[in-house]
């Protein structure tokens, strides 16, 4: 049966364009083309990038979080009360004044008392600020060595340059060895961050995360599955080039070096702008919409793969929303909230940079970011 789907799920009219088969794209007298089969190989490397991520957080990452000064808070333990941690783990964690009210009274508590003991209870289980920065070092690392690994692998293509001539030949383009390695880690590392998903931070946009790497993941098997390298090799840079930015923020805005992170952060944002709502759209969507099929007519792998960079687009728009309002806040109002959750409340009256407020749901959807 997997057999039979494989086959038809591989079909020439899906994936190529008319009158282009799969058998154009055998290897042969030293041209060497892509194939779906090699995707394969991301599977164990993302196992390894997971193993050298724990190796990395605990003898890396840990320590220079405390040599940058890093420190955890202190949180206050709540006392043990059998009644309330049953609401807390099967009812929420945000009761209502009237459920507040019933439960003070079930157990001989003020609403004050219950209402507080709600607020340290979920403190508790908020992550250190340790772990956010080992988190955050460890995607700092890879998307600046991707990025500094793909621009140094695509400096000389002309594509790069021109997007438009992405399309030339196409589909018969050859595959570089350099291109290859780039997309598999790439693609181990996405699923990496799948695997984590689970055990790392949970932030605000944490749905919009697991869209953002499933697409992710799927644009990078299909694009490599259909030769569509030189397009999809764009779009790995492109966001690369924000997202290392995004997680250096990050890293800087759990130490105390204020003035670094607004800096970065200004950065981040004129950064991100320009390549996921001005280039990406102008460069990217026009040349995979219009260019890629001036030379032959549409066909299912065309509207697919358009259709998935639409839905990054969207993303794109979300966290720039995210990204605005905290600028927003920041330059008009001169005042925002603290809302890092593994702080305690915050006094209104403390004035704060934007890195203060750096809003947790920022990530790429490289990958935190990307990106």
């Amino acid at each position: 049966m997997l057999s039979s789907f494989n086959e038809w799920f591989w079909q020439d009219r899906f994936w190529l364009p008319p009158n282009i088969t799969w058998t154009q794209l055998e290897d042969q007298d030293g041209r060497v083309y892509p194939h779906p089969q090699d995707m394969l190989a991301a599977l164990p490397l993302a196992l390894v990038l997971l193993a050298m991520r724990l190796i990395f957080e605990r003898f890396v990452g840990l320590p220079l979080s405390r040599w940058l000064g890093v420190q955890d808070h202190t949180r206050r333990q709540v006392k043990p009360n059998a009644r309330l941690e049953k609401h807390f783990l099967t009812e929420g964690h945000r009761p209502k004044e009237p459920q507040l009210s019933l439960l003070a009274a079930q157990c001989g508590l003020t609403l004050q008392q219950t209402q507080r003991w709600f607020r340290r209870r979920r403190n508790q289980d908020r992550p250190q600020l340790t772990k956010k920065f080992c988190e955050a070092s460890w995607r700092f690392l890879f998307y600046l060595s991707s990025f500094v690994g793909g621009l140094s692998i695509l400096y000389h293509e002309p594509w790069l340059w021109a997007p438009v001539m992405c399309w030339d030949n196409y589909p018969e383009q050859t595959l570089k060895p350099s291109m290859y390695w780039w997309y598999l880690f790439e693609m181990g590392f996405y699923l990496s961050l799948l695997m984590r998903l689970p055990f790392d931070v949970k932030r605000k946009d944490f749905k919009e995360q697991v869209m953002h790497h499933f697409v992710a993941v799927i644009l990078m098997t299909t694009s490599y599955s259909a030769n569509l390298v030189r397009i999809g090799s764009l779009v790995l840079l492109l966001h690369d080039s924000s997202d290392y930015l995004l997680e250096a923020c990050k890293m800087v805005n759990y130490t105390q070096y204020r003035r670094v992170c607004d800096a970065l952060f200004l950065i981040f944002s004129l950064v991100f702008f320009y390549t996921r709502l001005v280039l990406f759209p102008t460069q990217i969507l026009y040349t995979t919409y219009y260019d890629s099929v001036s030379n032959s007519g549409p066909f299912f792998g065309y509207y697919f793969l358009n259709m998935l960079l639409m839905l990054l687009q969207l993303l794109h728009v979300f966290w720039a929303c995210l990204i605005l309002r905290m600028l927003y806040s920041f330059m008009k109002k001169g005042q925002v909230w603290l809302d890092l959750p593994t702080v305690p409340s915050p006094s209104p009256k403390l004035l704060l940079s934007p890195c203060s407020n750096l809003h947790p749901s920022l990530s790429s959807p490289d990958g935190e970011g990307h990106s």
